[in-house]
């Protein structure tokens, strides 16, 4: 515990040490001012700024008045009309399911976006961080961070942090609020039971207990361990903020084109690997979902919002079909329809124009109907665009808050509502899988691939060898300090004199490392694609490729030379593609700011790729004790590299740019998820350089202190019979005396407590 105590020391030392912000040395900024002024702003965003300078540089700045300031005046104009009319106020909770909240968010963003320089970008910031919503404002400057040039580099705080209350269960929460409201004062009888540490440096830490029964509804619960995990709801969060559904064209870079079919294809991998987590835990396929029938699994969120309001709870058997919503569910299958029967005649006409929908490069066009919309080409009323809204705010408006006809600031969001939260529901992996549907069917219609396509003439796989894979749970500590009010006294100190951590409970594996033995009769430069994949489903059954095939989790692609004669590929698990480990806690991040002289050098070898990347925690499902087959899929194709890229993009040791390590296969022509996008000819798919083998998740059972506190303090005391049958969740890592598994079925374990 004392190391963790040491990993949150207060910010006062570091706050007094960073150069106060001012006119003058707002212009000299360099990297290092920049992220420690983005970190001031986005501390403690709940509460008024704890930061003189940047409350001096907010009230000064008198935003109306500075049009010349922004390199649009139409984006100027825009924001000052809706400033007059009225913002959604502080302290209310902000969603972009609200048309009216999320065009407000759009201008505050084009406000970031459009400064014209950075010193404008930061006084913006400032007064936006005073008068405006503070969830507007942390989601426009994200936003704006992740797209300005100017701010290459900068390291968010995960979100997370910034606002724990997306993150963490309410009781966890108000037993921080209890112990600040003692100042720190322990009943030591109870801290046991609670789950409640104190170390030195004044750090708290709470466990938030997996074990506690009172937040189940069905059996989709049992892989709440994956769907509440913090890093996959970032992961979720930032992607969206890289390709926000919302956004023009021209804002992004070449790196970010495709982006709909990124995100199409981004969909369709989180319902991979969800399926093949429910495998673990012994459920079936992902139903999809249909509006004339009841939602059978409900879900409670069990979180509540620094304003008071709960996020809504969806009971089990929940009723699409009813006369308040009638028409949005006309709505709905009226704009399905649409799609459906455009990708069936081939095109779309929208506003007088004709858009295509035959080739491969036409999915972009698609990705735009279902996640996002095409922009207008000639100028019609109003209601004409909104026949042609977003797909996906309507569809979450008939499961939770109803966006349509719901008030247009006092709102009740559910977890769908949020991107934050939005995984943490089962049911919106049956809306996806229903979203997905139209991607399935438009790549339906295009031809399989031939063996011109797949072949890579001589190139052949001879050997794919797999490291023992093993998963285990471990801990995790996240800071949840930013959730709980400041006093006085820490609010004019800057910093909290109380630290809280939350004990989280999380999957994890052991590193692998994928070794490849290649033959090839030529140099050339390839792209190597490995997928993970289920074998058998839920019944032991071995599954039919076609019905396979959008199953297979893409956990590694990466571009490689090849030499005349053998080639030997060792591929470890911690240098996969598009990977995440462990944030750095925002505190440390900015002491180590502070200290460090060449911050450029940090971010190249510490913090590549810190945003946008699948955790690397989760390359793995669960899988049994016994274990899980699956199958892992691994084909080389030969480069076709997009027009107008430089390779040295790739160079990771350049420290002339800034650049966000995301997938490298974007840089290839073929579409995503090539070759498994499209349904197979079994005949012509198998080719020398490609290989299906079988391997084995084992999942390694480890004691949890939380599991024996509960069976400790709460099991003894509930004695009523003599012999209790009690059904073991066996997704969490729990103490494996009396466990039994049934060799006939190891989807089902059982576990008997005599008391």
């Amino acid at each position: 515990m004392k190391a963790y105590a040491l990993l949150v020391l207060g910010l006062a030392a570091v706050a007094t040490a960073t150069p106060v912000l001012d006119d003058t040395t707002l212009g000299k900024m360099d990297l290092k001012d920049k992220q420690i002024t983005i970190l001031k702003l986005l501390n403690h965003v709940v509460e008024p700024c704890i930061y003189k300078d940047i409350v001096d540089i907010g009230k000064e700045f008198d935003i109306e008045k500075n049009v010349d300031l922004y390199t649009r005046v139409d984006v100027f104009k825009l924001f000052v009309k809706n400033l007059k009319v009225g913002f959604l106020p502080r302290g209310e909770i902000f969603t972009l399911n609200v048309d009216r909240q999320l065009k407000e968010v759009v201008t505050m963003f084009h406000m970031l976006y459009y400064a014209k320089d950075f010193v404008t970008f930061i006084k913006t910031a400032c007064w936006m961080r005073l008068y405006l919503n503070e969830g507007m404002f942390v989601y426009a400057l994200t936003v704006a961070v992740r797209h300005r040039m100017d701010c290459k580099g900068i390291i968010l705080p995960p979100p997370y942090e910034i606002y724990p209350y997306y993150f963490v269960r309410a009781d966890v929460i108000q037993k921080a609020y209890l112990l600040k409201m003692k100042r720190g004062i322990l009943d030591t009888k109870l801290c046991d039971f609670y789950g409640i540490r104190k170390t030195d440096k004044d750090v708290y830490i709470i466990d938030e207990n997996v074990y506690d029964r009172r937040v189940w509804l069905n059996e989709d619960d049992k892989v709440r361990y994956f769907t509440e995990d913090i890093d996959l709801n970032t992961y979720y969060y930032y992607f969206h903020v890289d390709y926000p559904f919302w956004m023009k064209d021209e804002i992004f870079d070449k790196l970010r084109c495709r982006r709909f079919e990124l995100t199409m294809y981004v969909y369709q991998q989180i319902l991979a690997r969800y399926y093949l987590e429910r495998l673990s835990v012994g459920l079936g396929h992902i139903k999809t979902l249909t509006y004339d029938k009841p939602v059978k699994k409900g879900y409670w969120p069990w979180m509540k919002l620094h304003n008071g309001v709960e996020l809504a709870k969806r009971t089990n058997n929940f009723v699409l079909l009813r006369d308040d919503n009638i028409d949005l569910l006309r709505l709905v299958r009226d704009y399905e329809t649409i799609i459906k029967e455009a990708i069936i005649k081939g095109y779309v006409e929208i506003n007088g124009k004709r858009f295509e929908l035959t080739k491969t490069d036409d999915i972009e066009t698609l990705g735009k109907l279902i996640y996002g919309k095409i922009d207008r080409v000639i100028d019609v009323d109003k209601t004409r665009i909104d026949a042609y809204r977003y797909l996906l705010i309507i569809c979450k408006s008939i499961l939770g808050l109803d966006t349509i006809h719901g008030d247009k600031y006092f709102v009740v969001p559910t977890v769908l509502d949020q991107y934050q939260t939005a995984l943490r529901d089962p049911v919106f992996y049956k809306l996806q899988k229903r979203l997905v549907d139209f991607v399935v069917l438009f790549k339906r219609r295009l031809p399989c691939y031939t063996k011109e396509d797949l072949y890579f003439p001589g190139v052949k796989i001879d050997n794919v060898v797999v490291d023992k894979l093993v998963t285990y749970f471990d801990d995790y500590l996240m800071d949840m300090t930013n959730a709980v009010i400041l006093t006085d006294d820490e609010f004019k100190k800057t910093t909290s004199d109380m630290k809280f951590l939350v004990r989280k409970r999380r999957l994890n594996h052991q590193p692998f490392t994928v070794h490849l033995d290649l033959v090839s009769d030529k140099t050339a430069d390839c792209v190597v694609r490995m997928f993970l994949g289920p074998k058998q489903d839920n019944f032991g059954r071995v599954i039919d490729i076609n019905k396979n095939r959008l199953n297979f989790v893409e956990i590694d692609t990466f571009l490689h030379k090849l030499v005349n004669g053998k080639n030997t590929i060792q591929r470890k698990s911690v240098d996969m593609h598009n990977l995440v480990h462990d944030r750095i806690f925002t505190r440390d991040l900015w002491k180590k700011v502070d200290t460090i002289t060449d911050m450029k050098d940090m971010l190249i070898k510490d913090l590549r790729n810190y945003h946008t990347g699948f955790p690397s925690r989760l390359l793995l499902p669960k899988g049994h004790v016994g274990g899980m087959k699956m199958l892992l899929y691994v084909i080389v194709t030969p480069l076709r590299l997009v027009d107008g890229v430089d390779l040295n993009i790739l160079d990771v040791n350049r420290k002339d740019m800034f650049v966000d390590f995301r997938s490298t296969v974007l840089l290839d022509k073929m579409p995503l998820g090539f070759p498994l996008d499209r349904h197979i000819d079994v005949a012509n798919f198998f080719v020398p350089n490609m290989k299906f083998v079988d391997v084995i998740i084992f999942h390694k059972k480890m004691v949890c202190d939380m599991k024996t506190r509960w069976d400790r303090w709460v099991l003894k005391n509930y004695r009523m019979v003599d012999v209790t049958r009690i059904y073991d969740d066996t997704y969490f890592v729990d103490v494996d005396v009396d466990t039994t598994v049934n060799v006939h079925n190891d989807y089902t374990h059982h576990k008997t407590i005599d008391f």
